[in-house]
């Protein structure tokens, strides 16, 4: 029986293994996956346990120092109206009056920190944001870093000790968003055309590295 076991086991090791690319979940496809949504569909209702779920890896992320001076305060559709007056999408486009009505987000997650930030807080805050989102693509949800916002509004709305230092906004993405290659000297602002496809110009890989 023992020889049997092992047999199969190795027999479903081997199939998992051999198991076409396409069927995995890669980094690259998460972060492919992971673009920056500002319109949201307004009949899909962000959960509670969705939220902690996100602010759950960021207990396992690096920290500086291990510090760990995050601290996330979850907001539900039944608290968006105190955030919403206070933050800014789509700066670059500043004609559309993003996000259009009906789709605006209805979720979030604001990032404060328990002490004074300095260089290291603000790393940890990149790598606990980009986490948290990446988290969100996995389970099939979008989401966006919003630093255009009144940190004291926030706060007081919220009823917060300090001022938050993000706000990430959390949701079921209605957008299209499409990746363009570019080289390290063209525009780097992002666009939408007549159809309404955003579009994202990212500086290629022979750019980026230094010879």
């Amino acid at each position: 029986m023992a020889d049997n076991y092992l047999e199969k086991k190795m027999e479903d090791y081997k199939a998992r293994s051999a198991a076409p690319a396409k069927s995995r979940t890669t980094l690259l496809k998460l972060l492919r996956k992971n673009r920056s949504h500002r319109g949201y569909d307004p009949t899909f209702e962000v959960r509670e346990d969705q939220l902690r779920r996100l602010i759950e890896v960021c207990r396992l992320v690096p920290s500086a120092r291990n510090l760990q001076a995050l601290r996330f305060r979850p907001v539900l559709r039944d608290e968006a109206h105190k955030v919403l007056p206070h933050i800014r999408l789509g700066g670059a486009l500043p004609h559309l009056h993003l996000p259009y009505p009906g789709t605006q987000p209805e979720a979030f997650i604001v990032v404060c920190s328990a002490v004074e930030p300095d260089h290291y807080v603000w790393i940890d805050l990149g790598i606990a944001a980009q986490s948290m989102l990446l988290q969100a693509a996995e389970i099939g949800l979008n989401g966006i870093m919003i630093g255009a916002f009144d940190k004291e509004a926030v706060r007081q709305a919220l009823g917060l000790e300090s001022a938050p230092i993000l706000v990430i906004a959390i949701g079921k993405g209605i957008e299209q968003i499409e990746l363009v290659d570019i080289r390290a000297d063209e525009p780097r602002a992002y666009y939408r055309d007549e159809k309404g496809v955003h579009y994202v110009p990212k500086v290629c890989l022979e750019d980026l590295i230094l010879k």
